[in-house]
């Protein structure tokens, strides 16, 4: 084994794969990477993040390092706090949207970041020959830091129209998915004086409400209360609270490409000639978008860091995932569940319209996605095979077989569990579901070989 590193952070089952003289010898090679303090250290709320932040704090205060413990707090909001408070760098432990049992640890750069790719092979050379500090010949020290969340918070709000949100008084129904964002985003919506209702509230490291990953299977109780509510949107995170899927007020759940379609078609007429970053397997829609305001789509592999990286290197406006992870440049490069809420409640204080009709502007867009467990080696053989009978797609990141403009399948082994993940999108909701239907049955049938 020769890498750590998987689509988002080094991540594993906690005390299987991911034990503690793992994640020690692990803090060992990031301490070494980083050189010197002051770290910032954050946790999700996993039921292994409390044991697993003490050893991070003191293996990297072993190392010679000085950290502050931020405490349980989103992901993004640790990102920020990086930044904007002068750490040298971050430590998230959180597993995101992955399964309970499991566990994991983002390194985050001093421009509150995620480390680039260049910079995981730094310290997976570091860790796989053992090459770390040893002995410093002074301690670090651990100190609590409490100013993470406001920090985030109020950056947030430099960033949208608050007078003009806190003007329209608007009814939001949160899904906190028992994560991370019920620290911050409830906040969030009270400084911006809108009416609340929250659905799986409680921090919960099992997520015994609906898991950690929100998906249109499990987001009904989200499309209910907004109707019920008669709210003006709804929202779910994901465990770490980077990610979110949004509700319109008619209940309709939408895919991660919609909503990012309609916060660029609102923010690029805002700040036109700008630069939208995004992934391979995100829909094509986008490209219309763009033409209307003279901006332009760089795409990427899959993956936020890929995203990230792209849009500080290119001085993107937006970036996004179609995953629900949307990235706003002016506030920080990386994708934001509490900058997007935001975001998208200015969009409404603005407009005229509801949510619903708000979409209905857009071009049409038909994508969807599907999983199917697999294992690794098995992975690389179903791609081969769609290979051979696909000679021309484009094997950049997994593969895509692209049809045409409006119709393509894209399959790639995911980079943080035992799962191969097909992305499709097409010109109607019909033809989607036959292609998908199709590739599906045709994957299913390469492993049954």
């Amino acid at each position: 084994m020769d890498k750590l590193f998987g689509t988002n952070g080094v991540r594993g089952v906690f005390s299987e794969d991911f034990t503690l003289e793992f994640v020690h010898d692990l803090v060992l090679a990031i301490s070494t990477y980083f050189k010197e303090g002051r770290i910032l250290v954050g946790y999700d709320g996993r039921d292994s993040s409390v044991v697993v932040s003490k050893l991070v704090c003191s293996t990297l205060n072993y190392a010679g390092l000085d950290c502050h413990l931020a405490g349980l707090i989103p992901t993004p909001c640790l990102e920020f706090a990086t930044k904007a408070l002068g750490y040298n760098g971050g430590i998230m432990i959180t597993a995101s949207h992955n399964p309970p049992e499991y566990n994991g640890i983002k390194p985050v750069a001093s421009d509150g970041v995620e480390v680039s790719r260049e910079d995981e092979k730094v310290i997976e050379d570091i860790f796989f020959k053992k090459n770390w500090k040893h002995n410093s010949s002074t301690w670090g020290s651990t100190k609590n830091d409490d100013r993470a969340v406001q920090t985030y918070l109020d950056g947030i709000k430099s960033q949208v129209d608050v007078s003009k949100i806190k003007s329209r008084k608007l009814k939001v129904v949160l899904d906190l998915g028992n994560g991370a964002q019920s620290v911050t985003a409830i906040k969030l919506c009270e400084q911006l004086e809108c009416e609340i209702i929250t659905i799986n509230r409680e921090i919960d490291g099992s997520f015994s409400g609906r898991g950690p990953e929100p998906t249109p299977y499990n987001l009904q109780e989200l499309s209910s209360a907004v109707v019920k509510n008669n709210a003006n949107l709804g929202i779910a995170f994901d465990g770490d609270g980077d990610r979110s899927i949004f509700c319109d007020n008619k209940g309709m759940l939408l895919s991660g490409d919609k909503s990012a379609l309609l916060l660029s078609n609102y923010l690029l007429k805002k700040n036109p000639n700008s630069k939208v970053v995004t992934c391979m397997n995100s829909g094509n829609s986008i490209d219309e978008i763009v033409t209307q305001t003279n901006s332009t789509v760089i795409r990427t592999k899959v993956g936020s860091i890929e995203v990230s990286r792209k849009m500080i290197t290119e001085n993107a406006l937006l970036g996004f995932e179609e995953n629900g992870g949307f990235m706003f440049g002016k506030h920080n490069h990386v994708r934001d569940g509490g900058m997007t809420l935001a975001l998208l409640l200015e969009l409404l204080a603005s407009s005229n319209k509801s949510m619903s009709e708000e979409l209905a502007t857009l071009p049409p867009s038909f994508t969807t996605k599907d999983k199917i467990s697999c294992k690794k080696e098995d992975a690389d053989k179903i791609i081969s095979k769609l290979l051979a009978e696909f000679p021309s797609a484009d094997t950049t990141d997994g593969i895509k077989i692209i049809f045409d403009k409006k119709n393509w399948v894209m399959v790639r082994p995911s980079g943080t569990e035992p799962i191969i993940r097909i992305y499709a999108e097409s010109d109607s909701e019909k033809n989607l579901e036959t292609l998908m239907k199709e590739y599906t049955q045709k994957i299913k049938s390469f492993l049954d070989r």
